[in-house]
């Protein structure tokens, strides 16, 4: 069973940078492809970024392509998400989810088995 706890999350002004973390306990983590999820109130999860369990694949949401990067240090067991130039839009509470899987990282919510508990984002325009 693996546990995730995110961290990071806070209020920031349109157009600043905050940076995810979410450190993972119980498993092996280098055995796990990791995955970024939001949900804004009202609306239903959607997926924002992803990488494989050695960080040589990763995949984006088109929405954040170019600002957002994630990232991973297996040694440290934690999965990053480094967001710039944030925009209202992307306030939301942010999950992070782990998944065993060989190969490109899954962007369906569905196939990931495992949740944090999510970090909110607020972004003031």
């Amino acid at each position: 069973q693996v546990q995730l706890v995110e961290s990071g999350g806070g209020l920031v002004q349109a157009g600043g940078s905050l940076r995810l973390s979410c450190t993972a306990s119980g498993g092996t983590f280098s055995l796990y492809a990791m995955g970024w999820f939001r949900q804004a109130s009202g609306k239903e999860r959607e997926f924002v970024a992803a990488i494989s369990r050695n960080g040589g694949f990763t995949n984006y949401a088109e929405s954040v392509k170019g600002r957002f990067t994630v990232s991973r240090d297996n040694a440290k067991n934690t999965v990053y998400l480094q967001m710039n130039i944030l925009k209202p839009e992307d306030a939301a509470v942010y999950y992070c989810a782990a998944v065993l899987r060989v190969g490109p990282p899954p962007i369906s919510p569905g196939q990931y088995n495992y949740w944090g508990q999510g970090t909110q984002v607020t972004v003031s325009s």
